[in-house]
């Protein structure tokens, strides 16, 4: 009687007067339904935040700008980069919607291709690319200029992870001396740019890799002490990073960014000068991308900085809290390596802000200004809202599944 009684009063809430389901009701069996029903709600609130944080930083910075690249010839509005910012956002968002929505087997084979599409791209970029600062770090196509490393970074965590997770079903298969080749090669192509940061990332995101694959501690050992020779190796034969190491160790050169950026953030104290009522912006020389935190620091003051840094903290933490049973190593690896890719990219911004570690050229992600980081984002956050995704049903009694099924 009792399990009549529930179908009966479920079934009352799960149909409308016209007896069709409820739109995103737990009836509604449609693509879109199962999407909102499986996809983590949390995170997706919490990415959400800092995209609205994000428009209101790049307003508060587009002014200082759009100042610092005006000339004779091109005078740019106050909110030019917002009016841009939010361009971006129309093409990244449903990006990051329709990427989610992918079933996980059809998102890696899609990655799989996009990455050999990229590496492509990255291997063109330094001879072919568009020159900005001494670096080719961008290929023209059309009238838009795309940074190939920025999309290959989500494809290479997605195509590392199905590689590495194929040691489960064939032990004898030489699966980590292929990532070490296929990172290595990555890597050479992003000194040739050159792009230090980037190089960084990758480097990060393999070893996060290699670690959560299961690789032995004497291997692990191994693989630091070829990272520490390989720092070494590059201050002394790779000029751009002898440059930011020194200017970081030393402060010889020009330290003209990184002071300008710690004055910047500081200048606000604990709630900031206000919005628009920052000066120091004006000064910096990326306002609006790479040192956006210290603006957010000076209009809003070092709290707001905090409550953004515990944004990313939660993003990760509820990655992780959700990986813990997962038993899919594929899956495991590759939302811990997304995870681990956004979560680097943060910590490298916001640590060059408060001078923290040397120069390196990174967005903040879904905060600083930018067509191809903002893109790239979209689609590597999409992967993780994809390969996050639970069936409701699940963890439900046996009785309620099969009596939804039955349905």
């Amino acid at each position: 009687m009792k399990m009549d009684a529930v179908t009966t009063t479920s079934s009352r809430k799960g149909k409308l007067r016209n007896g069709k389901a409820p739109r995103l009701g737990r009836a509604d069996r449609s693509a879109l339904g199962r999407w909102f029903w499986e996809i983590d709600l949390v995170l997706l609130a919490l990415v959400t935040v800092l995209i609205g944080i994000g428009l209101i930083a790049v307003a508060a910075a587009s002014p200082a700008a759009g100042v610092r690249y005006s000339d004779g010839a091109v005078q740019f509005p106050p909110l030019y980069y917002f009016y841009r910012q939010c361009i971006w956002l129309a093409i990244g968002v449903p990006v990051m919607f329709v990427v989610s929505m992918l079933p996980k087997d059809l998102a890696r084979r899609l990655c799989l291709i996009g990455a050999a599409v990229f590496v492509v791209a990255l291997m063109l970029t330094p001879f072919i690319g568009h020159q900005v600062n001494g670096a080719r770090r961008w290929l023209g196509v059309g009238g838009l200029q795309i940074q190939p490393s920025e999309f290959l970074k989500p494809l290479y965590v997605v195509a590392m992870a199905w590689l590495l997770s194929l040691k489960q079903h064939d032990r004898t298969l030489p699966v980590v001396p292929l990532s070490f080749l296929a990172t290595g090669f990555i890597a050479a192509c992003l000194m040739k740019q050159p792009d230090f940061g980037q190089t960084v990332i990758f480097l990060l995101m393999w070893t996060a890799l290699l670690t959560l694959s299961g690789a032995p501690l004497k291997g692990l050992a191994a693989l630091a002490g070829l990272g520490v020779a390989a720092v070494v190796a590059a201050y002394l034969f790779y000029p751009v990073a002898t440059l930011r190491i020194n200017n970081f160790l030393f402060q010889s050169g020009d330290t003209y960014q990184v002071d300008s950026a710690r004055r910047t953030l500081m200048h606000g104290g604990l709630f900031g000068t206000g919005p628009g009522a920052g000066t120091m912006k004006f000064k910096l020389p990326e306002p609006h991308t790479d040192y956006i935190f210290s603006v957010i620091g000076e209009e809003f003051g070092l709290i707001a900085c905090l409550a953004i840094a515990l944004i990313y903290v939660a993003i990760l933490v509820r990655v992780f809290v959700k990986l813990l049973d997962e038993e899919d190593t594929f899956i495991l690896l590759a939302g811990a390596g997304l995870a681990t890719q956004f979560g680097a990219q943060a910590i490298i911004n916001m640590a060059v802000n408060v001078q923290l570690a040397p120069s390196k050229g990174m967005t903040l992600p879904f905060i600083s200004y930018g067509g191809s980081s903002m893109v790239a984002l979209s689609m590597g956050f999409g992967l993780l809202l994809a390969f996050t995704r639970r069936n409701p049903y699940l963890s439900r009694s046996p009785y309620v599944v099969t009596w939804n099924q039955s349905r």
